[in-house]
């Protein structure tokens, strides 16, 4: 009996044994004591939860084997992946009940379709390590639960549209090690719990509005190896403990508001790779300790206001392939050791304080694609071991004090150099025929230069060159060889060669078709092309046979001339003719509407009811409201006469444009006078300004017009006060109203009506700032069936280049004045410089935010972002050199009125080149240019 008792106990005990190590190894897998049934009901709220989000549609799918879904072995749900999950749908995130989910550890919906916000529910997933929601459609703020999630490794929302502030609570994430809350609309400071997260290795939050400073807290991460918070609104300096990152490999903090100097402490991170501080306010200088970041292989200081000398220590970073140094203020020489750089692939030292001469180990760098030294004060000549660069592709000196002839420095960069730019320099001497040995260039600009002599016949050999500036030198004689004209019409689609001597005549940016310019003189006669004796329509010796100096053939000579007089003859006669039933035509609706007016004379009637203003009555009212034109009421003069300001006696207020009686002989103005009455009289537009009446006797010319309380555009534009109150939105609603004008009279006229002189001075502005296109004097008629040639007539500046070498109107000329007028109201100022640069990659890299104008702030609406690099798409796209390639204004109007997508990046992330290189949709399927375009998030 004893012993049976004793085996009895022994089994009681080994069962509550055996409980007991199931009871404890049940809570150490997580999962509590529970019978099948329970754990069957747990499968199926598992089950019914998936089913239920509507993630998945898939008919004739198992509930408990969905596409995408990890089970464990009991069939418990532990990981969902849905990434990349294209063309099925959007799905929200908020239809998945997460509290039926407990044993779910990685959750992956990269890139899924993901809407809504994310729920409060997702902190209950105790068990969660991986959760990617990046690169959805996500809103609203972070919720304070994902502080729940205290077995998160790596917690990762790029790319969505959360909004508010980082909360502290995520400092209780003890076992993160990455956190990329980057591309997203996060405010307010980075936390100072941040400090907690030790084991934190990458940390990116860039791309958002997060204000404030860096916590000194981050010092605490010495795990971290990535510092990701470019493109923000952080402020302060940069804090000494910045030092202590010993395993940092990556720092960005570009593109933020940084001020104060460089913390020596940060040159002691022997592991950096890449450092990116540019586009803030940091000051003083470079320490010599930069030399102790070995590792370092791309160097990004620009755009800040950094001084001091380039510490020579630069020479022992071998590693180095990238080196941004440029839009800063150091001076003094550029130190030979950077020749030691043997890995260098780009460089940019430009717009600094940079003196002496270029150090010959620059042709050390044989690795070396891009260099770019322009707008400093570097004197003496071009070294000759620059030939042994023999990779470069982009080389920018241009805006310095350079001497000495181009080449033979540069001669042997045949194989890859594509843009060279030396403008603004002191290069003397004439242009080496060994110019020809650069095959593979596309653009050359020795602009404001001494060079003389003629343009060699090599570069015709160029048949990659596209754009060619030899504008403000000292070229003269017979300077475009015909084998220009001949070889290479295509090759040379713009180029440059006003300002020079003897030739003051010759347009800007002119295109090599200009050869034409002769109408086929050059094609019938071959072998003589220098017209020195009778200079051609103006032109003096512009074309010529290399050695060919006169045309000593008299029988060819005759042969030229009569060629000339049976074009040039016919011509004047038809415009003769034109002119003289013009004037009659003109006469006699005149005369008829005097007749009206005779009838309907009443004094101090309503002059705005009738056209004619020959009447004595209504020309009363104008001298008396003007007191007799007198100067008081004047507010602008010009070449045709004079503008006043008058108030009738019914309390309208107008401007009348009057020419003095002068300037009334002269046939060029009365004809321009004339035009004007003829145009708009037949518009009839809210953005064109309105002419109540005009007056054409012959004793005293004057146009009525609405007067425009605000005056021009460019006025406007030009005072700082006024400038500020044209904001954005005001700014694209004027460039909209005059789209608008523009493709009405392109458009919906019968027959089209071509303005040929738009700009920003012809843009008036009411008192609602809204646009209004005046100025119709040089307007023509547009007919299709017609070569439509007509005199040269504009405004410097505005010019379409194609109307160097044709005077033939089209309404793509007005098209390209729109895109300078468009690109001037964004930037506040006349888009010169920029567009003889638009193709160079120094311009091309420029921000758009930098570009614009600078008295207004960035725009924060995101409309209103959209809106600004929408308008700036479609401006560069009207500025296209080709006409054929330019939108119609028709299209430009329908894409302004849609506002369909554009580039989709952040604003302050968006360069002229990307806008140059993205395509706009328009009407009928038509494009712009040739890459996809969405959305844009404003900064």
């Amino acid at each position: 009996m004893p012993t049976i008792s004793l085996f009895n106990n022994i089994v009681s005990v080994a069962w509550v044994v055996t409980f007991v190590l199931a009871y404890i190894t049940n809570v150490e897998n997580g999962s509590s004591l529970v019978t099948a049934s329970e754990s069957q009901s747990v499968l199926e709220l598992e089950s019914e939860a998936l089913i239920n989000s509507g993630w998945w549609n898939e008919n004739g799918t198992s509930p408990s084997y969905l596409p995408g879904v990890t089970y464990d072995i009991a069939g418990s749900v532990t990981e969902i992946s849905l990434r990349n999950r294209h063309g099925k749908g959007r799905i929200i995130l908020e239809k998945l009940d997460f509290t039926c989910l407990p044993n779910l550890t990685r959750l992956d919906l990269a890139d899924a379709q993901l809407f809504g916000r994310i729920p409060p529910e997702i902190g209950s997933l105790s068990k969660l390590t991986h959760l990617d929601l990046s690169f959805n459609k996500l809103t609203g703020q972070l919720p304070l639960s994902l502080a729940n999630l205290s077995q998160l490794v790596r917690l990762n929302l790029y790319s969505n549209e959360i909004r508010g502030s980082i909360p502290q609570e995520l400092g209780s994430l003890k076992n993160l090690v990455a956190l990329n809350l980057s591309s997203n609309y996060l405010s307010g400071p980075i936390p100072t719990s941040i400090g907690l997260l030790s084991n934190l290795t990458h940390l990116h939050v860039s791309n958002n509005q997060i204000e404030g400073e860096l916590p000194l807290s981050l010092s605490r991460l010495t795990q971290l190896v990535e510092l990701d918070a470019f493109s923000n609104k952080i402020c302060g300096s940069i804090p000494a403990g910045i030092g202590t990152l010993k395993n940092l490999v990556s720092l960005d903090l570009s593109s933020n508001n940084f001020k104060g100097q460089l913390p020596s402490s940060l040159f002691q991170l022997a592991n950096l790779t890449f450092i990116s501080l540019s586009f803030n306010k940091i000051n003083g200088s470079i320490p010599s300790t930069l030399g102790h970041l070995t590792n370092l292989m791309e160097l990004r200081l620009e755009a800040n206001q950094i001084g001091g000398s380039i510490p020579p220590e630069i020479g022992n970073l071998k590693n180095l392939l990238h080196v941004y140094l440029n839009r800063n203020q150091f001076s003094g020489t550029i130190p030979s050791e950077i020749g030691e750089l043997k890995n260098l692939t780009h460089l940019d030292l430009s717009v600094n304080k940079l003196e002496g001469q270029l150090p010959p180990t620059l042709g050390h760098l044989i690795n070396l694609s891009k260099l770019y030294v322009s707008s400093n004060q570097i004197n003496g000549s071009i070294p000759l071991e620059f030939g042994n660069l023999k990779n470069l592709t982009h080389l920018d000196l241009s805006f310095n004090k350079l001497v000495g002839p181009i080449l033979p420095s540069l001669s042997s960069l045949a194989a890859n150099l594509n843009y060279l730019y030396l403008s603004s320099n002191q290069i003397n001497g004439y242009i080496d025929p060994d110019i020809g040995k650069l095959k593979e260039l596309m653009e050359l600009d020795l602009s404001h230069n001494e060079i003389s002599g003629m343009i060699p016949k090599q570069f015709a050999q160029l048949q990659t060159l596209r754009l060619l500036n030899l504008s403000w030198n000292y070229l003269n004689g017979c300077i475009i060889p015909i084998e220009m004209c001949s070889a290479a019409v295509d090759a040379f689609p713009a180029f440059d060669l006003s300002h020079n001597l003897n030739h003051p005549e010759i347009p800007p940016f002119s295109n090599i078709m200009a050869c034409n310019y002769l109408t086929g003189i050059i094609q019938s006669h071959p072998t003589c092309y220098s017209f020195q004796d009778e200079p051609f329509e103006g032109i003096k010796d512009l074309y010529c046979d290399t050695g060919i100096t006169a045309c000593t053939d008299a029988p060819m000579l005759h042969q030229v001339i009569n060629y000339k007089i049976k074009i040039i003859l016919p011509i004047t006669i038809f415009l003769a003719l034109y002119l003289a039933s013009f004037s009659l035509a003109l006469r006699h609706r005149i005369g008829n509407r005097k007749v009206q007016s005779d009838n309907r004379a009443v004094k101090n009637g309503d002059i705005f009811a009738i056209w004619n203003y020959d009447g004595k009555i209504a020309f009363e009212d104008i001298v008396d409201a003007t007191e007799d034109f007198d100067i008081r009421y004047c507010i602008g003069t010009g070449g045709y006469g004079s503008v006043y300001r008058a108030q009738l006696p019914n309390g309208k207020v107008v401007a009348l444009k009057k020419l003095h009686s002068s300037e009334a002989d002269e046939p060029a103005l009365r004809k321009s006078f004339t035009n004007e009455v003829e145009m708009l009289t037949q518009l009839r537009h809210k953005n064109i300004v309105r002419l109540p009446g005009f007056c054409l006797h012959k004793r005293c010319m004057f146009l009525i017009y609405e007067y425009i309380e605000r005056g021009s555009l460019f006025c406007v534009l030009s005072n700082d006060v006024e400038a500020v109150e044209l904001d954005w939105s005001k700014r694209v609603n004027i460039i909209k109203g005059t789209a608008h004008a523009l493709s009405y009279m392109h458009h919906d006229c019968n027959p089209s009506i071509v303005h040929r002189d738009v700009t920003s001075t012809n843009i008036l502005l009411n008192s609602k700032l809204e646009a209004l296109v005046s100025d119709f004097g040089t307007a023509k008629l547009f007919d299709p069936d017609s070569s439509n040639q007509t005199m040269l007539a504009g405004t410097h500046g505005y010019l379409a280049p194609e109307l160097a070498y044709t005077l033939a109107i089209t309404e793509k000329s007005d098209v390209y004045s729109f895109g300078v007028v468009a690109l001037e109201t964004l930037m506040g100022k006349h888009p010169g410089e920029l567009m003889l640069s638009l193709s160079s990659s120094s311009v091309q890299n420029l921000l758009l935010s930098e570009v614009l104008d600078q008295r207004l702030s960035p725009p924060s609406n995101r409309l209103v972002s959209h809106d600004v690099v929408l308008v700036a798409t479609l401006a560069l796209a009207c500025l296209n050199a080709k006409p054929k390639s330019r939108p119609t204004m028709k299209q430009v109007s329908q894409q302004l009125l849609t506002r369909k997508g554009v580039l989709a990046m952040r604003y302050n992330d968006i360069t002229l080149g990307q806008l140059m290189i993205s395509e706009v949709y328009l009407d009928a399927g038509s494009k712009i240019s040739t890459s996809e375009i969405i959305d844009i998030s404003c900064d």
